[in-house]
């Protein structure tokens, strides 16, 4: 067995580095870059296990470029640098977040605290609980009717874009649900009067997709359900915290984190817990919110990273006033882009009407549809990515999320000028 090393052996290894100046270049190796030092320089110190993490070192935009993408999409810079900074051994655990047993007090303490969190952003009742589930919103879509109804109830749909739309055709399969109204004909550019929604007073719920990531479609108030006994419920996965909202007005929400709040892996249900317990004797064990909120979303080995991620996210936008101020963030920038279109003499186009434009998702289209594939091109070579509309729609599409930062939305607007002036 090989001695231990003393501080005098280490300093007349010519391979040593000091731990300041691997900081100063994170992606060096300390063994494969030699860096002799003298006596007089060490500095030897004790470390507390509960450490925090060290300072953060990498510059911002430091070859990065502008992720449009829908989803998964771009995190906050700060964020990454931090997650990377604590990668290997977690505030002086000795493992990664990764390696670590989900039931231990470790990451007990990740999970914790990002769901108190996220309380306090979107001032969460207490009668409500927050689950942190597997399987994307797409598995809510079955989820929701399994727990909340018999094969035999009523249920209203309303459909403002493709994920609206698979939300309700999932439904069919467990309950009856009902299209009480669809913007399909008019090709999802639209909401509809809540007025005029014809609603079944006996619908165990009211479901409707909150912002439409393909088609940029975004609910700026909610429904009130007719039923007495009806719930609202929303899939939020792409405007999930990017502003306030009243969660006591639904019954539940559910997200995916890989739009605004983390990586792709986790999903975030937020529901009132007088809901919990009725699910359908067909529900799988996975998909039943009673297991889940039993067990503190630890029935079995969750997305730990995925949520140890989300977890930032929340500490990153509580650090920046909460989500009044991210609101008010994401306002300018999309202002900024609708203006540019607007303005354009036509060259570019929005379909979606003005009052219900998403804040999140920004398609648009060029006046000569021909020239948006060189649109998308040049832009990428320019650093500004994940452009191309949905392959379902086509066009472009602008995705600016929370973590897309304002110079980011000008960058853009400044490019898609200078090529209208280059082609009119």
């Amino acid at each position: 067995m090989a001695a231990a090393s003393s501080p005098n052996s280490l300093l007349q290894n010519p391979n040593f580095q000091s731990k300041s100046s691997f900081l100063k270049n994170p992606n060096s190796n300390p063994e494969s870059l030699p860096t002799p030092i003298s006596k007089k320089s060490l500095s030897i110190s004790c470390t507390a296990v509960s450490s925090p993490s060290p300072p953060l070192v990498a510059k911002p935009h430091q070859d990065r470029i502008l992720n449009f993408a829908a989803g998964p999409a771009t995190l906050p810079e700060t964020v990454i640098l931090k997650a990377q900074s604590e990668l290997f051994n977690w505030r002086g655990s000795g493992m990664s977040i990764m390696e670590m047993s989900h039931r231990g007090k470790e990451f007990l303490s990740v999970i914790q605290k990002a769901e108190s969190d996220l309380r306090e952003l979107l001032k969460i009742p207490e009668d409500y609980e927050v689950l942190f589930l597997q399987g994307g919103a797409t598995t809510q879509f079955a989820s929701v009717p399994l727990n909340l109804c018999n094969p035999g109830d009523p249920v209203d749909y309303v459909v403002t874009g493709s994920w609206g739309d698979k939300a309700f055709k999932e439904a069919l399969k467990y309950c009856k649900p009902n299209l009480i109204w669809t913007g399909k004909s008019e090709k999802y550019t639209k909401i509809p009067s809540f007025d005029a929604l014809e609603q079944n007073p006996d619908a165990k719920y009211l479901h409707i997709c909150a912002n439409e990531t393909i088609h940029g479609v975004e609910f700026k108030n909610y429904p009130v359900p007719k039923g007495k006994d009806t719930i609202l419920i929303a899939d939020m996965s792409s405007n999930f915290c990017s502003k306030p909202v009243d969660v006591s007005k639904f019954g539940i929400i559910y997200a995916g984190a890989q739009k605004n709040v983390g990586p792709s892996g986790v999903t975030i249900v937020i529901i009132k817990k007088d809901l919990i317990g009725r699910a359908q004797a067909i529900t799988p064990v996975m998909l039943d919110y009673k297991i889940h909120a039993e067990n503190k979303s630890l029935y079995n080995t969750p997305p730990c990273f995925a949520i140890y991620m989300c977890g930032l996210v929340f500490e990153h936008l509580l650090e920046q006033g909460g989500l009044e101020k991210i609101e008010k963030k994401n306002i300018k920038k999309a202002g900024i882009l609708y203006d540019a279109i607007d303005g354009s003499g036509g060259f570019y186009r929005c379909p979606v009407e003005k009052s219900v434009r998403s804040l999140m998702n920004v398609p648009f289209t060029l006046e000569r549809s021909d020239l948006e594939a060189e649109f998308i091109k040049e832009a990428a070579k320019e650093g500004m990515v994940q452009l191309k509309g949905h392959r379902s729609v086509g066009g472009v599409r602008a995705s600016i999320y929370n973590a897309m930062p304002l110079d980011g939305v000008e960058k853009l607007v400044s490019f898609m000028k200078s090529f209208q002036a280059k082609h009119v």
